[in-house]
């Protein structure tokens, strides 16, 4: 308890200081344009980058303009400000003169405190202050590097769009402008972080989204209190309903066009700056198993892959643990021929099954985890040699037996079929106390095991939102687009969580009915 107080001044003595550093900062500027230079000079003292360019407007009256190099357009501010003032024939001119006769600059903003400056300043908007005038000017000049728009490595799609958003937040949401033509688009934006000051948007569909979720993700956002946020995970983990839980509770895409068609079903949608990662909420466990193509195949092709989906899912979670429970416990499950074969191939391995389960799936998720994080070029090649190898001489060497190396391989490649990689990542993780529940109970653990991740499905939500929908509560239109997916003109109704304002996205008798047209 001490220790937390200490922190806890600790804290505050340093935000206290901070705040002594920078003079005046929240306070309005000054006519007197020395006093000004010396309050940002005090910000900005170690600051390399930035700029104060100290000029005359026409030959008179002393100016600065202050920006960050890196973040604003130079050559912009030389022909657009610099330039037209120094060709400046009058005396004394005021800031919004130079608006109207000078600058011509489509987004511009007057600024009357030092904490607004700072603000534009970070974000590579020039500011110039002008002596005896306590209005300065924000010029829409920034520009900055940032990457070209191409398809998302983690999400490619044989039919589809191959665009995926970028770093850039207004590229992100242009990006949303483009596949969304509607002014009921909405967007809100507010800033958080303490010392990063990161833009993030909300986006919805005004007369689609419920307004009490909009309400509610405003509200989790406004809560947190935090020094960064540099990527869209740390807003992720602070507002999920259950941190605890290993299923994540919001989906993460780099597409626009999943973004998109979870906006016109009433989702909401949330863009961080600096990352090519938006968060979509609420979700349920069913929406984490649909790809972005089964939307764009035709529906038979579409509902045969997603069943294949979740078998291989259920493989992925249960088949090294029904091994271990099947050769421990239950030989008698096995026809002779194959349990003969199994137990010869074991003669030399000196574990029992459920430790050379473990041993085998952690090689394999090691090597797997090694090929994620290598360069490209060697990455694959090292997952790929290494797990040939590596099973290879733990056959030849008695470690391990053959089938155990076949269920793993199996699993490895059951795993892939997940397409959100958060959601796969929960399913390893859960691998691995059910096959301890395996070796110790047999079938009877893994009916145990299955049964707690039932119930805590069952328990959990994503903003109020039951992570079993349309399953457990039952909805009967939903399921349409669950286990399978019904033809586009089935679909008429949108999820339940937008019934009460827009329930229907298209007119009825769509059903393709070729031959019985209307006669002329």
């Amino acid at each position: 308890m001490l220790f937390r107080k200490n922190r806890k001044r600790f804290h505050e003595h340093i935000q206290l200081n901070t705040q002594k550093e920078i003079t005046g900062q929240k306070g309005l500027l000054s006519s007197n344009l020395d006093e000004n230079l010396h309050v940002f000079h005090s910000i900005y003292q170690d600051c390399m980058d930035v700029v104060f360019r100290t000029f005359l407007i026409g030959g008179q009256t002393r100016a600065v303009l202050i920006f960050i190099e890196g973040l604003s357009n130079l050559e912009e501010v030389d022909d657009n400000v610099l330039a037209p003032l120094a060709s400046v024939t009058e005396g004394k001119v005021r800031p919004r003169e130079l608006l109207e006769k000078k600058i011509h600059i489509s987004k511009m903003k007057e600024v009357k405190t030092v904490t607004e400056c700072i603000e534009y300043i970070s974000v590579g908007f020039p500011v110039l202050l002008v002596e005896q005038e306590m209005v300065g000017l924000a010029l829409g000049l920034c520009k900055w590097e940032k990457r070209s728009i191409e398809e998302p490595q983690a999400e490619s799609v044989v039919r589809g769009p191959r665009e995926g958003f970028v770093e850039a937040l207004h590229v992100n949401t242009s990006l949303l402008r483009r596949k969304i033509k509607s002014p009921d688009l909405k967007m809100k934006s507010r800033k958080i972080g303490r010392y990063t000051d990161t833009h993030v948007v909300i986006a919805y569909m005004k007369g689609l989204a419920d307004q009490t979720l909009i309400e509610e993700v405003e509200n989790r956002l406004q809560r947190i209190d935090i020094d960064s946020v540099l990527e869209s995970g740390y807003i992720e983990e602070l507002i999920e309903d259950n941190p605890y839980s290993p299923f994540p509770q919001l989906i993460n895409t780099e597409r626009p066009d999943v973004a998109a068609a979870n906006l016109l079903e009433g989702r909401v949608v949330i863009l961080v700056d600096g990352t090519p990662f938006v968060l979509i909420a609420p979700i349920s466990f069913f929406s984490l198993l649909q790809s972005t193509e089964d939307y764009y195949q035709r529906f038979l092709i579409s509902s045969a892959i997603r069943l294949l989906r979740f078998v291989f899912m259920l493989m992925s979670l249960l088949l090294p643990s029904l091994y271990v429970a099947v050769l421990t416990y239950h030989q008698e499950m096995v026809p002779t021929a194959l349990l003969i074969s199994m137990f010869s191939s074991r003669e030399t391995v000196p574990f029992p099954a459920l430790v050379e389960a473990l041993m085998m799936e952690i090689t394999f998720e090691a090597l797997r985890e090694a090929g994620v994080r290598l360069p490209k070029q060697v990455g694959a090649a090292v997952s790929i040699v290494g797990a040939l190898i590596v099973g290879q001489a733990a056959v030849q060497a008695g470690l391990v037996s053959a089938p155990m190396v076949i269920f793993v391989a199996i699993t490895g490649v059951s795993s892939f079929m997940v397409p959100h990689y958060t959601q796969g990542i929960a399913l390893r993780m859960l691998r691995f106390p059910i096959m301890l529940l395996a070796g110790s109970l047999g079938l009877l653990g893994i009916m145990l095991g299955v049964i707690l991740i039932v119930v805590h499905l069952c328990g959990l939500r994503s903003f109020g939102e039951p992570y079993l929908s349309p399953i457990a509560p039952m909805k009967k239109n939903e399921l349409k687009d669950s286990l399978i997916r019904a033809p586009w003109w089935g679909m008429n109704k949108r999820p339940h969580l937008t019934g009460e304002y827009n329930p229907y996205r298209q007119a009825p008798g769509q059903k393709p009915n070729p031959g019985k047209g209307d006669e002329s």
